[in-house]
């Protein structure tokens, strides 16, 4: 039995900018750091970089750059703001990520997100479309290579959003075990078994028959390993790391080899866990050198050894709620804290309100963009190379490529305008806005500036007001802090007082 060995880090922020300035505004619950963008970075992401390692005397007696031993994905919206604000940081990842490509038979260890870690399953196909071809062309602007996977935000899936992948060329996508719904050796008369909790055997790759007879493939990470990395301290030792992957192939399973793979958080090597960034180096240096299994990513993984197995997946599953995706529009019970006399029922009017916006927008889009783009819709999947390069000649060459004539001044604006409130409506949908406990806190109050800009930026096109409607249904919402108020109370708190600093589109 061939053994294979890979750890997998989740490394996402949400676009934390201030949408009139572009600069993250000071974050008082990071100090002290200006912001948690800084925070994490320092305790993270620069540590992953160059993690020491200690001889007996406690000395560093070398550095290794994690990214060239995991397997990772980096937040699009992060990976930016990496570029300008820790550059050293973000060359480390680059390079890392082409010594593993060389190491590996050509496949990388960085694979794509889901551009702005929206929910899928609860998007619409258009918006879904979009979030992934941002995805893909964000990664090849920063990586220099077409990715291989990608990471679906929080995990959630559909299979809708499986096809989608398929479609734009994306070979696999990293699951929980508990979202594989039955498998089955691929062959013959070979039957589905029907799977129980976290009874998929993470140890193989999986292929997924899509509509239309596209191929996909899954791996469902190992849990048990995942959560004593992330919760249970298993990074407090990297002996102990070393032991517990090794000692989760089975010695029962005659197939030719086998992959033992967790996923976690990557805040977790550093943020969460100080110095875990230590024991992954340490634990994993000590597998390939000692040549007890060998290090890969999924990529090479299932280039080297294909699959033998088939699955099914749950339809609106997700890693992080037991109740499907219930955590991004309801009062499911899943939550940080278990503050007593708290609920989120705030979740289900935010999204009401946000959506009934985005109804809105769409609708005004569709029609302005219509008159002045030759497909608004193909223009705004377009639009990431102007997100990525803002100078004048990508905005002329965006132009050339979807305007439907030479454009007036002003119909220019407009036309930066309208993508730009698309950006922020799908900006609005960031998962973070729904996952914690509390309507007022940075989070949801993140997404409602985003949603504030988006209205603010295509009322010039609509003959009525946008924010009434918005800041009705956002009254509806009761914060459980006292003295807080309401949604509408958090919005002209919170959310108005942002745009004080305006700059141009």
């Amino acid at each position: 039995m061939k053994k294979f060995v890979c750890l997998h880090g989740h490394f996402y922020q949400p676009p934390r900018e201030n949408p009139w300035t572009g600069e993250v505004d000071e974050e008082p619950s990071a100090a002290p750091f200006h912001d948690w963008n800084e925070r994490i970075a320092k305790e993270c992401y620069e540590a992953n970089v160059r993690a020491p390692l200690l001889n007996a005397k406690g000395e560093a007696s070398g550095f290794v750059n994690n990214y060239e031993l995991i397997s990772f994905d980096i937040g699009p919206t992060l990976l930016s703001w990496l570029k300008r604000k820790s550059p050293v940081t973000y060359r480390a990842i680059l390079e890392a990520d082409k010594l593993s490509a060389a190491a590996n038979g050509g496949h990388g260890n960085a694979i794509a997100q889901v551009y702005n870690h929206i929910i899928l399953p609860l998007a619409n196909k258009r918006d879904k479309l979009t979030q992934v071809l941002w995805g893909i062309a964000d990664f090849e602007y920063h990586y220099g290579r077409k990715p291989e996977g990608m990471w679906l935000s929080e995990a959630a899936v559909d299979h809708e959003s499986l096809k989608i992948l398929a479609d734009c060329g994306i070979r696999f996508t990293i699951l929980a075990p508990h979202q594989a719904k039955r498998t089955r050796r691929v062959g013959f008369a070979s039957r589905w078994k029907a799977l129980h909790h976290e009874s998929v055997d993470p140890r193989h790759s999986y292929r997924l028959w899509l509509e239309g007879g596209h191929q996909f493939h899954v791996f469902f990470y190992d849990a048990p390993i995942s959560q004593s990395i992330a919760f249970q301290g298993l990074l407090h030792n990297g002996d102990q790391l070393v032991h517990r992957l090794m000692n989760a192939f089975s010695h029962h399973d005659h197939a030719p080899e086998q992959l033992v793979s967790s996923a976690v958080d990557g805040e977790t090597f550093g943020h969460h866990h100080r110095f875990g960034e230590m024991a992954v180096a340490y634990g994993l240096k000590k597998i390939r050198d000692h040549r007890l299994a060998q290090l890969t990513n999924y990529a090479a993984f299932l280039d080297q050894n294909g699959s033998d197995w088939e699955a099914d997946i749950h339809e609106n599953s997700s890693w992080s709620c037991a109740h499907g995706i219930e955590r991004w529009r309801s009062d499911c019970g899943c939550r940080m804290n278990h503050e007593e006399g708290w609920n989120q029922k705030w979740r289900a009017i935010l999204r009401e309100a946000l959506d009934q916006l985005k109804e809105s927008i769409d609708r005004l889009y569709e029609q302005k963009g219509g008159e002045l783009l030759k497909d608004p819709w193909s223009a705004r999947n377009d639009y990431i190379r102007v997100m990525l390069e803002r100078g004048e000649n990508t905005r002329r060459r965006f132009l050339s490529r979807n305007a439907r004539r030479a454009l007036k001044p002003e119909e220019e604006l407009a036309v930066w305008s309208l993508l730009e409130a698309q950006k922020f409506g799908l900006f609005m949908y960031t998962s973070c806005g729904w996952f914690f406990d509390e309507i007022s806190g940075i989070e949801p109050v993140q997404v409602m500036r985003f949603a504030y800009r988006a209205l603010e930026l295509m009322q010039p096109f609509s003959r009525t007001a946008l924010e009434p409607g918005l800041v009705r249904i956002l009254e509806k919402a009761k914060s459980n802090i006292p003295g807080m108020g309401t949604g509408k109370d958090v919005f002209e708190k919170f959310v108005k007082p942002a745009r004080e600093v305006r700059v141009g589109v």
